[in-house]
């Protein structure tokens, strides 16, 4: 288990000034605290972020190109043109396609969308797909989660006889398309007051500026297709704050009032029976992942389309068992990569570090880069090659751009893109050393001894008497939790372990009771067997923990999810 260093983010904070607050704003100083730790000090942020109103989303005109765009899409329908919308194979790329198909046929539009395999045809806009695009009769193409690279496929396109709008969130290069209209909030020349939308959020602002066009009742449209894209922001693990957190705590809440009969079935056989963040993160999102990574990404959007619950149910129990095939297949290349780095033991010593075999499944390598990054605190790039071109996916650690860094290696790339925390490459494997080379002479300019160290940021210290069930409840008022916003951390220091048991298979994970100032508390610590030598009955232990609510046979207890642990 990689140490961490403990940040306590309380450590500056006033007490008095922290009091005031809750007193003024009749809010518990906890929240309070814990508010403050993320930066949110003013009043009136305050009460925005409690509120979560929807009065703070921004209008979709903001956007650069969304009124082009809009006039664009109203004249398709009213001309009966035919309109193409080219996706991205993950769960934001789909549920991007979903949330702007839906509204557009709800119109009358003659409209279809079209998903690039990934294994086949790789991320983004392809030439042979615009040429299939183009046979059909397209005569408006509009991407939703990529294309803000596509310059070549995009003149292609117009040469074809087709209009361009492009949707999307990642990362501009230096070149923009010159298509129609460009909507992307990263845009250089960009006005717009949040740029860490997803990409269906963006498809989603999209439909938001359709519907002020069209007069009718944003704040319906809002709800009516607030869940797709609540779905796809978690998934795409972009930041939980100031707009994005109105979509996903309104998309959640409306899935939960009249969950569509896809999503429905999706969280039946995922056993969800209480929807939050964190369950589609961990619950809905990979399922519908799997069908890009494993097979066809149209079955994860017929699912989300579809309305007939016997069919919804056939394809829900179809991407479950994608999934499972995806877990296997995940752990037999996780082990591939372990005997490589055993192999090439001195790449360890490496700031950035390059893994590649033959033949790994595309769908998977980044799930498995993920975990290596988390391994070894290092920037990870996870290629899989085959007849002499290599496909990668990167992952990498706070501080680090990975994109700057494949930008500085562009020499040797046949393609890349992407964000400063996750991107994609490919390139010749004859180019691999030179490239191995490359990154990591521009990992060792730019990765500091500080960056290799994980950190644990902790909100504050808390006594045992607080952990109640109250208070525990008290903490909803923050969510949904995630990237930008993440759930609570407290510390309890110089706790004696009552008793400690190994569960889990081959005891991966520990079940402890902890004693301190003469509380007893039940703790669960996930990925920690390894410990249970060490935490015999007496010995004492700081511990960082989310507190949660257990429901196990009908009765509730506190419970501390533990999420590090000091000997």
């Amino acid at each position: 288990m990689q140490k961490k260093r403990w940040v306590f983010l309380d450590e500056n904070l006033s007490e008095n000034e922290i009091n005031s607050a809750a007193q003024r704003l009749s809010v518990s100083p906890v929240i309070i605290k814990l508010l403050y730790n993320r930066g949110i000090t003013d009043d009136h942020e305050i009460t925005s972020f409690i509120q979560k109103a929807l009065s703070s989303v921004h209008n979709p005109l903001l956007l650069p190109d969304m009124d082009k765009a809009a006039d664009r899409i109203v004249k398709a329908i009213e001309d009966g043109e035919k309109i193409c919308i080219y996706g991205d194979y993950d769960v934001d790329g789909i549920t991007s396609c979903a949330v702007l198909y839906k509204y557009l046929l709800s119109h009358g539009a003659d409209v279809s969308y079209y998903i690039p395999d990934r294994i086949s045809e790789g991320y983004g806009v392809n030439i042979k797909a615009i040429n299939k695009i183009s046979k059909s009769g397209c005569k408006l193409l509009i991407t939703v989660d990529c294309g803000i690279t596509a310059v070549g496929e995009t003149e292609l396109a117009k040469a074809q006889g087709m209009d361009v709008i492009i949707t999307d969130h990642h990362t501009c290069k230096d070149k923009i398309p010159d298509a129609l209209a460009v909507i992307n909030p990263k845009r250089p020349d960009s006005t717009y007051p949040f740029e860490q939308l997803a990409g269906v959020g963006v498809a989603f602002k999209t439909v938001l500026a359709l519907s002020m066009r069209f007069g009718e009742d944003t704040k319906e449209i809002f709800y009516k297709y607030s869940p797709y894209a609540a779905i796809g922001t978690v998934a795409d693990v972009v930041s939980l704050t100031d707009e994005n957190r109105i979509i996903v705590h309104r998309g959640i809440q409306e899935i939960c009032k009249n969950a569509s009969a896809g999503i429905d079935a999706l969280m039946d056989v995922a056993g969800i029976k209480e929807l939050s963040a964190s369950s589609v993160a961990f619950g809905l999102a990979p399922r519908i992942n799997a069908a890009g990574r494993m097979g066809s990404p149209e079955l994860a959007a017929e699912l989300l389309l579809c309305e007939s619950k016997a069919s919804a149910k056939e394809i829900a129990m179809k991407l479950n068992e994608e999934n499972q095939r995806r877990r296997v297949c995940e752990q037999d290349i996780y082990h591939e990569a372990e005997s490589f780095i055993k192999k090439h033991k001195d790449m360890l010593s490496a700031p950035v570090l390059v893994i590649y075999g033959e033949g790994w499944h595309q769908g998977v390598v980044g799930i498995v880069a993920s975990r290596l990054c988390e391994m070894f605190y290092k920037p990870v790039i996870l290629i899989s090659h085959e007849n002499g071109i290599g496909h990668g996916s990167c992952r990498s650690i706070e501080g680090f751009n990975i994109f700057d860094a494949l930008t500085y290696c562009q020499d040797l790339l046949e393609k890349f893109g992407g964000h400063a925390m996750a991107a994609g490459v490919s390139l010749k494997m004859t180019e691999i050393d030179k490239f191995v080379a490359k990154i990591n002479e521009y990992g060792r300019k730019h990765i500091t001894p500080d960056m290799t160290m994980p950190t644990m940021n902790i909100d504050c210290t808390i006594p045992p008497g607080a952990l109640t069930e109250a208070n525990i409840h008290t903490l909803s008022l923050l969510e949904p939790f995630g990237e930008g916003n993440p759930m609570p951390v407290f510390a309890i220091q110089g706790a004696k372990v009552g008793a400690a048991m190994p569960i889990g298979e081959d005891g991966v994970h520990l079940r402890l009771q902890l004693i301190k100032d003469g509380y007893t508390m039940s703790c669960i610590a996930f990925r920690m067997g390894e410990l249970y030598d060490k935490l015999s009955a007496g010995t004492m232990i700081d511990i960082a923990f989310t507190p949660e609510i257990n429901c196990y046979n009908n009765r509730r207890s506190v419970q501390l999810r533990i999420t590090d642990i000091k000997l």
